[in-house]
């Protein structure tokens, strides 16, 4: 399923808005902590990550925790920090789920020096509700810089 696909209405409930700020405020807070396992757990077991950055999409929940962990070793390892910022959220319902859109930020500071803007990208998110919690079934971020 490409997001493009649902046929997308109106703007979620105040309620279900909120409950999407507090997911990705979660969600980006243990990427950031470099909490990989649990990062990964709020995919879909089918998820998909793309980036335009990225030549094939990552599918799966244990292939993108296996790229994420990666990827944060390497930071790590080169000494960097990154912190996620998300705003400018719109969420519309859509057949099965939401989509979401949002822009990203990330703020890459190497220990002991400044902090400086990395990325500048969109994101757009089909969100699912589980029955108990918000799941990323398929996340597609496009950086600026490569447009």
């Amino acid at each position: 399923m490409t997001l493009a696909e649902p046929a997308v209405a109106a703007a979620v409930s105040p309620r279900i808005y909120t409950e999407i700020q507090q997911f990705y405020a979660h969600q980006m807070q243990l990427l950031d902590q470099a909490r990989t396992h649990e990062w990964a757990e709020t995919f879909t077991v089918d998820g998909v990550f793309a980036a335009n950055a990225h030549p094939e999409p990552i599918r799966g929940r244990d292939a993108i925790r296996a790229a994420s962990t990666k990827a944060r070793a390497a930071l790590a390892e080169a000494g960097l920090q990154h912190r996620h910022w998300l705003g400018m959220l719109d969420a519309r319902t859509a057949e099965g789920g939401v989509v979401a859109h949002s822009y990203a930020v990330v703020v890459e500071t190497p220990r002991g020096g400044v902090p400086a803007i990395r990325h500048s990208t969109s994101c757009v998110d089909f969100l699912v509700h589980d029955g108990q919690r918000w799941l990323v079934r398929d996340r597609q971020i496009t950086r600026d810089d490569l447009i």
